[in-house]
């Protein structure tokens, strides 16, 4: 079984790179080949004209221009802040240790050791040992999945700034949509072991590759439909050409992107079973119900009765449509 299918990447020097997909898509077995952590065993890996890998050419981790920076941090417990930042530097630059802490927000924290301190503070730390020998390369494998949500927020945010300033370039891993557009300048969504998509976030979200890239972007939802003579047929009813955004694929098959709250449910016998209706303020989320266990939602300001059945309509232009995978 293949970890990684026809994988083509160049991280641009200087910017922030994503590689976003679910667990299991192949992220972090990429991060690991340039790393040094797995050898290659097809293609090669090459840092401007230095080649890094390739079969049969595998240098360590510790012989290559690259920082690592992992989800735990993994300092060394027994040793102080400022060794630990220290360790990977020569003899005679030792003694920056304390600025590097410093530049990540733990000026006078030298002496403390990795248990003294919080979550965040951990991974600042291990983000100022990782800078600290200034590598070509950062790669940073979910460096804030450890951090509660709200400090981890501000954390990237620093980083990226950081990061930015000391001009390197870096690779992170996540599974967080939020989280890549919060720090990236470009964003390579993974799956199955492939890139489907690379470009800047704008780029993601204006223009997405597939059904699946378009939902993660936008919150949107996807639906399976087909082309008919009368409009698009779904499981949820039939819906008009009129509210497609854009052209209509050629294939008979298709996948619809929709937004819930463009959707309206209408009382219809032929339709689905209210499964839930959530109030939410003005409006209400109401999940219906379509054959083979599939379900839509719609975000809607109408009265929904739990006991009818329900078709969808979307609105006018707001159906994205893609040919199905």
């Amino acid at each position: 079984m293949r970890a990684l299918e026809d994988i083509s990447l160049t991280a641009p020097a200087g910017e922030i790179t994503c590689l976003l997909g679910a667990s299991g898509c192949g992220k972090s077995t990429l991060l690991g080949l340039a790393a040094g952590l797995l050898r290659v065993q097809q293609g090669s890996i090459v840092l401007g004209e230095e080649l890094l890998a390739e079969p049969g050419y595998n240098p360590p981790p510790e012989a290559r221009p690259v920082g690592l920076v992992f989800q735990d941090g993994a300092l060394f417990p027994h040793m102080t802040l400022a060794a630990n930042v220290a360790f990977g530097l020569p003899r005679a630059r030792r003694g920056e240790a304390d600025g590097w802490l410093a530049k990540v927000g733990l000026a006078g924290m030298g002496r403390r050791y990795p248990h003294e301190l919080s979550g965040g503070q951990q991974q600042r730390a291990a983000l100022a040992r990782a800078m600290a020998p200034e590598p070509r390369v950062l790669l940073m494998d979910e460096p804030f999945a450890s951090v509660d949500i709200v400090l981890r927020r501000s954390l990237r945010r620093e980083c990226r700034i950081l990061l930015r300033e000391a001009g390197s370039t870096v690779i992170l891993v996540t599974h967080d949509p939020a989280e890549a557009l919060d720090i990236a300048d470009r964003i390579a969504v993974m799956e199955a072991g492939r890139i489907v998509q690379f470009g800047t976030p704008p780029e993601l979200h204006g223009s997405p590759a597939t059904a699946s890239v378009g939902a993660i972007f936008s919150g949107a939802q996807v639906i399976r439909g087909a082309r008919a003579e009368e409009g698009l047929d779904t499981p949820f009813g039939l819906w008009p050409f009129a509210s497609l955004a854009g052209d209509l694929p050629e294939t008979a098959e298709l996948d619809l992107l929709v937004q819930a709250d463009r959707l309206v449910p209408v009382a219809d016998m032929r339709g689905g079973p209210v499964r839930d209706v959530h109030p939410m303020g003005g409006r209400s989320r109401v999940l219906i119900g379509g054959p083979e266990g599939m379900t839509i939602t719609a975000e809607t300001p109408l009265t929904v009765d739990p006991s009818r059945r329900y078709s969808v309509i979307p609105d006018p232009e707001s159906v994205r449509a893609f040919p199905r995978d």
